[in-house]
């Protein structure tokens, strides 16, 4: 697959796995995913390749190629999200949740970004990133990615980021005080 990429635009698809194995087939896929660009990859002495790749616009699957010799498909792109300045006011505040669930996830898991990222000028960008960044779950992800406007991407954050702290909430055990 790699060959093909570097032979080509240096662009792939991906889809999250819903069921199954992502070696060996039989696995079931979600029909929505990211086309992303190759920025980068390095070769390891043990022959495999890492990649730093960015998404770039999203896709929905219209029918499944057979898998020779890897996962293929026919797929559509969605539309770009359109900015309009009344987004401006949940912009402000889905930033402002994103950055709190960070701050309280931090306390808890290394694995996350800092409440302070630095985040793009361009608002539909920043958008992206702020659903991202936020500390929720592959399938939350994938709600996300599934967003038809500003608002419900935006409203949506918000919402799987609190749900996020929330349920973090009730995983840690009671404060012996």
């Amino acid at each position: 697959m790699l060959r093909d990429i570097a032979a080509g635009e240096g662009r792939f698809g991906v889809v999250l796995i819903e069921r199954g194995f992502e070696v060996g087939g039989g696995d079931h896929r979600f029909s929505v995913g990211t086309v992303a660009a190759v920025e980068r990859a390095w070769p390891t002495p043990d022959g495999r390749v890492l990649l730093l790749a960015r998404g770039q616009e999203r896709f929905e699957v219209v029918r499944w190629l057979p898998d020779d010799p890897y996962p293929r498909a026919e797929v559509r792109l969605l539309p770009e999200l359109r900015w309009s300045r009344e987004h401006a006011e949940i912009l402000a505040e889905t930033e402002a949740t994103v950055c709190r669930a960070l701050a309280v996830m931090s306390e808890h898991r290394s694995d996350t970004w800092p409440a302070d990222v630095e985040l793009a000028d361009d608002a539909v960008t920043r958008s992206w990133q702020l659903a991202g960044i936020a500390p929720v779950g592959a399938l939350d992800q994938l709600t996300l990615l599934r967003s038809s406007s500003v608002d419900e991407l935006l409203e949506t954050t918000a919402r799987v980021a609190t749900e996020a702290v929330d349920l973090l909430a009730m995983q840690l055990p009671d404060d012996p005080a």
